[in-house]
């Protein structure tokens, strides 16, 4: 584990400090709004967090966390907050009683400093856009999804520090670990616009050769894709905080642990409220809990949930979620309780009393077979845990993150910005843009959209030899399954997973034969 966990931080320095591929500085084209430059207008403007929260408010001022969390709207966001704080101090010190827990690097466990969350030095800044209309099966009338992603940054120290005395233009960014997805429907509620029209907007303004202030004005222009959005289109909001670090120290390794929360927009209150998370499975209540346990393994197993599951789309009933998630990194490549799904499935180390044996999960894949639904993905009881852990929040978010981000944003507040030197978003994020934009494509032309996903750790190609030999597909670094020498003996929901001629795939957790894609033999 030791050694897995050395190579995943250093592949994770890789990703946060190199280069973006060639691939991937057009990836997101059409899909995202990543120009650091645009995004300045467009905080400065219409897409600042105060205008949409606050439409009402003339002023363009930025909004202060102090303020923004006096807000009506937004009380019950920052008290449910501060109760996951809490319980996460609590249930640490329960655990780990010998190791201390506070905010300031004198601590075994370094916490977020909350005061910073409500501080009037502090603010959210737009790092981001997404266009999520690839989630339209979730909300068909709306059209899916548009996403802006805003940051949690220092205003008092927007110079930074210096990082080294001979390069006055390399300074620190004053980002802090969190971010705030305030997502919109992508269509408004009895609007006239199609989808179609909303997803040719998008796929047009991918072609556009603009940045900065002139890319911003045609983006928010009668034409562009923004002019659709407004305060009318909020759904909810999503954080996503590093709630704790925890430098590597004698007797263990070095872990992050990530809180998220979910947060329904109710427009009769006008408030928002605490809300499941979606596919977020609360594993400890369903093992407890028998007849919890029994209904959930009943409806998952019937057929048609069972392909939803393996597609990707399914939506698991609320009763079966939780309303917050912690998803701890780095995780390496062997199962264990920090997983989501850990202890669900037949064959977990911890797994005593599974909710699935693997002759639930091999009847499930027989009479899904036999009612005609093709499975894409699951093939074996190895796929179905992998896809249980994959569907959640905070399994999406150890697969292939950057840290527990996989859309850690633009900084437009550095001194030179620029997307050619800081990612700003995960493999898992680029390698997804293919199966989006071809969504977006199917919307525009009024074909039946494709909304199947593959596993997070692979990205579903269709067709596509765009990734081939990058990092998000078969190349350097990219996960892969060890193929046995008689093919009778893999796992079939995995025999895709290949390295790319010249690279090798080296075993990282040889139970699972799962491991990465690097030059070398075997």
């Amino acid at each position: 584990m030791r050694f897995t966990l050395s190579i995943i931080a250093l592949l994770l320095a890789l990703a946060c400090g190199s280069s973006p591929t060639l691939a991937q500085s057009a990836l997101e084209h059409g899909a995202a709004i990543t120009d650091p430059l645009s995004l300045r207008e467009l905080d400065h403007g219409q897409f600042g967090l105060s205008r949409l929260l606050l439409p009402a408010r003339s002023a363009d001022a930025p909004l202060t966390d102090s303020q923004l969390f006096a807000l009506p709207s937004m009380v019950p966001v920052g008290r449910a907050i501060d109760a996951e704080f809490d319980r996460y101090i609590q249930a640490h010190k329960a655990e780990f009683p010998n190791e201390s827990i506070g905010a300031g690097t004198s601590f075994d466990f370094q916490l977020f400093d909350r005061a910073l969350l409500y501080s009037p030095d502090t603010r959210f800044v737009l790092a981001g856009i997404v266009n999520r209309m690839d989630r339209a099966y979730v909300t068909p009338a709306n059209c899916g999804e548009i996403r802006l992603i805003y940051r949690l940054t220092r205003t008092d120290a927007q110079a930074g520090e210096k990082t080294d005395d001979k390069a006055s233009d390399d300074v620190l960014s004053p980002r802090l670990p969190m971010t705030l997805n305030l997502v919109l429907n992508a269509r408004k509620d009895n609007a006239a616009v199609t989808c179609a029209e909303i997803a040719r907007r998008w796929l047009a303004s991918g072609d556009w050769p603009l940045t900065g202030a002139e890319l911003a004005a045609e983006l928010t222009s009668k034409d562009g894709p923004l002019d659709l959005i407004g305060p009318e289109n909020i759904a909810r909001i999503e954080t996503n905080l590093q709630i704790v670090h925890a430098p590597k120290s004698g007797t263990r390794e070095f872990r992050t642990d990530y809180l998220l929360k979910v947060f329904d927009y109710n427009a009769r209150t006008q408030t928002f409220e605490e809300a499941t998370l979606e596919n977020q499975i609360d594993r400890d209540r369903i093992l407890g809990d028998a007849k919890l346990r029994r209904d959930f393994k009943a409806w998952l197993l019937n057929p048609a949930p069972f392909g939803e599951l393996d597609r990707g789309t399914v939506l698991i009933p609320p009763e079966f979620l939780a309303t917050r998630a912690i998803a701890p990194t780095p995780i390496g490549f062997s199962s264990s309780r920090l997983q989501p799904a850990f202890g669900l499935v037949q064959g977990d180390a911890g797994a005593a009393d599974p909710v699935f044996t693997e002759s639930d999960v091999v009847t499930a894949l027989k009479k899904a077979t036999e009612r005609g639904i093709r499975l894409q993905n699951i093939a074996s009881v190895a796929g179905f845990e992998r896809r249980l852990n994959d569907i959640t929040c905070s399994g999406c978010h150890q697969t292939r993150g950057i840290g527990g981000f996989h859309f850690p944003g633009v900084d437009w507040m550095a001194a030179k910005p620029s997307n050619s030197t800081i990612v700003p978003a995960s493999p898992h994020f680029f390698g997804d843009q293919i199966r989006r934009r071809d969504i977006l494509a199917a919307l525009r032309d009024g074909k039946t959209p494709d909304y199947s996903r593959g596993f997070s750790s692979r990205p579903q190609l269709r067709g596509s030899s765009e990734l081939a030999g990058t990092e998000y597909d078969n190349g350097w670094g990219a996960p892969c399954y060890l193929q046995h020498a008689k093919g009778s003996k893999n796992d079939r929901s995995f025999t895709p997973w290949t390295c790319a001629k010249g690279l090798a795939c080296q075993v990282l957790d040889q139970a699972s034969r799962m491991g990465m894609c690097f030059v070398g033999t075997r």
